[in-house]
C-alpha cells in the first residue's frame, strides 16, 4: 500500500504517468473526464461504442498535448470488456484508474406498467451489468499491485426517488450500493472505490441546451441552488478528485454532483413536458 506521506496533493499534475480507462468517453461527462485526466498527466484509454465520438475526444486530448488512445467497443459485451482489459494490460502493464461512466435512461417510459422484462434487461445491461464486468476485469490487477481506483458514475436518481422510471432508478441505486460494499471489501488491498451522482448536467443523453428554450434559461436560479445547469467539466473535476491522491482517505462514497438539486427538492407532476414524460424537475413556477 502506498505510503500516505508520499501522496501527490498538488499544485502540479495529479495523475502523472497513470493509466486510466473511461467508458462512454466520447462526449459529455466521460469526454470531459478524459480531457481533464490527460491534462493532469494520465494516459487515457477512451472506451466508446461510437467511433466518431471516440476520435473526437482523442483529437481534443492530443490537441491539448495529452496522451490517449481509443478502444471502440460495447461495454454490454462481456467479451469486449475482456478484450479491453487484455489490451490495456498488454500495452501498459497495469490500469490505475477505471471510470465506469457509460449509462443511459434509453427512452421515456410513461409508467412502470407500460414496460416489461425486455426493457428492464436493456436498462440493466447499460446501467449496471457493465459496472460489474468492468470491475471484475480490472480489479484483480489492482489487488495484485495493491493500488488502484474504481469510480462508478451513478445518478442523483440513484439516491432519491425517480418516479419517471423506477427501474432505471433501481439500477442506479444498485451502483451506489455496489460502490459502498465493494469499497469495504477491497480497501485492505489498496484499492479505493467511489462514485458520483450527477444531475442537471449537459450530456449526450440529456442535451439541456436543446431542451430548454432561450426564454426559460433565466429560470435556472429557480431550478437549481447553484444557479445554473452543470457541464461536463463540473463532473470531470469530481472524477479527478476521486482518481487522484487528494481523495486518498476517501472510499465507499458517492458524491452527489447535482448543483444542490438533491438537497433542495425532487420531482413534480407535469402535463406540459416533453412527450412521454409526466414528470419534471424543472418547474416553471416552483
Amino acid at each position: 500500500m502506498t505510503d500516505a506521506n508520499s501522496f501527490n496533493d498538488g499544485p502540479g499534475p495529479l495523475l502523472t504517468d497513470r493509466v486510466a480507462v473511461i467508458t462512454g468517453a466520447g462526449g459529455g461527462i466521460g469526454g470531459a473526464g478524459a480531457e481533464l485526466f490527460a491534462r493532469h498527466g494520465a494516459h487515457v484509454v477512451i472506451a466508446e461504442i461510437k467511433p466518431d465520438l471516440a476520435e473526437a475526444t482523442l483529437s481534443r486530448v492530443r490537441a491539448a498535448g495529452g496522451s490517449a488512445e481509443t478502444m471502440v467497443m460495447d461495454v454490454r459485451d462481456d467479451a469486449a470488456v475482456e478484450a479491453l482489459r487484455d489490451h490495456v494490460l498488454k500495452a501498459h502493464g497495469r490500469c490505475d484508474v477505471v471510470v465506469n461512466n457509460a449509462g443511459d435512461w434509453l427512452r421515456n417510459s410513461p409508467d412502470f406498467l407500460s414496460e416489461g422484462p425486455a426493457f428492464w434487461k436493456e436498462l440493466y445491461d447499460i446501467n449496471l451489468h457493465h459496472v460489474f464486468t468492468m470491475t471484475h476485469a480490472f480489479l484483480p490487477g489492482m489487488i495484485a499491485r495493491r493500488a488502484g481506483v474504481i469510480i462508478n458514475v451513478s445518478s442523483i436518481e440513484g439516491v432519491r426517488s425517480y418516479p419517471a422510471d423506477p427501474v432505471y432508478a433501481a439500477f442506479k441505486a444498485a451502483v451506489v450500493h455496489f460502490t459502498r460494499s465493494l469499497a469495504v471489501q477491497v480497501g485492505q488491498h489498496g484499492v479505493r472505490v467511489n462514485g458520483i451522482a450527477p444531475d442537471i448536467t449537459e450530456a449526450l443523453q440529456v442535451p439541456y441546451d436543446q431542451w430548454i428554450p432561450a426564454e426559460q434559461r433565466h429560470l435556472w436560479p429557480m431550478w437549481a441552488p447553484i444557479g445554473r445547469m452543470g457541464v461536463g467539466s463540473d463532473q470531470a473535476r469530481a472524477l479527478l478528485f476521486l482518481a487522484s491522491d487528494l481523495s486518498a482517505f476517501v472510499t465507499g462514497h458517492t458524491i452527489p454532483t447535482d448543483g444542490g438539486t438533491g438537497a433542495a427538492g425532487g420531482w413534480f407532476r407535469s402535463t406540459s413536458r416533453r412527450p412521454g414524460s409526466n414528470w419534471t424537475n424543472r418547474p416553471l413556477a416552483p
